[in-house]
């Protein structure tokens, strides 16, 4: 790697990694309050489960970005950038929905529109670099399987 790319690489994942933190912190309390206290699915993953893998997300979602933000410059990059960032505040928005202001209705409506911008994040990283998108994968799986979990207890509750 060019010594250039080092502070790109290292912006790329720190975003996603700093947003996942802050709704982690400002969300703490709830996971260990309310969280604990309502219905979930006999599915539901302990929650020591959750961190390492949002991390792992994370770390792979700026890894995406940076291939993609170091592609050549065109209108389907600039595309992808910009999708990248709405699913971010939408997946940012999503913990303090569900965990925050214990609404898990609002959350589910707000998840269903994350997996539909990463499906989009996906497509167009795709059209910039394929390796991109497919680092992008296992987020649109744990997402598709956050939706039915937060339907479950939308659902339970």
């Amino acid at each position: 790697m060019k010594p250039s790319n080092i502070l790109p690489l290292i912006v790329s994942i720190a975003i996603p990694l700093a947003l996942g933190g802050i709704a982690g912190v400002v969300t703490t309390d709830n996971i260990s309050g309310w969280y604990s206290t309502i219905n979930k699915p006999s599915f539901n993953p302990p929650n020591s489960i959750f961190g390492p893998v949002w991390t792992g997300l994370y770390l792979l979602m700026g890894i995406a970005m940076f291939i993609v933000w170091k592609s050549s410059s065109d209108g389907i990059r600039s595309n992808a950038t910009q999708i990248y960032g709405v699913q971010l505040i939408l997946n940012f928005a999503w913990s303090f929905m569900f965990f925050y202001f214990h609404r898990p209705d609002w959350a589910f409506v707000n998840i269903v529109l994350l997996w539909l911008a990463i499906v989009y994040t996906i497509f167009t990283f795709y059209k910039v670099r394929k390796v991109a998108a497919y680092l992008l994968i296992p987020y649109i799986l744990w997402v598709s399987f956050a939706s039915v979990l937060n339907a479950a207890i939308w659902k339970l509750n």
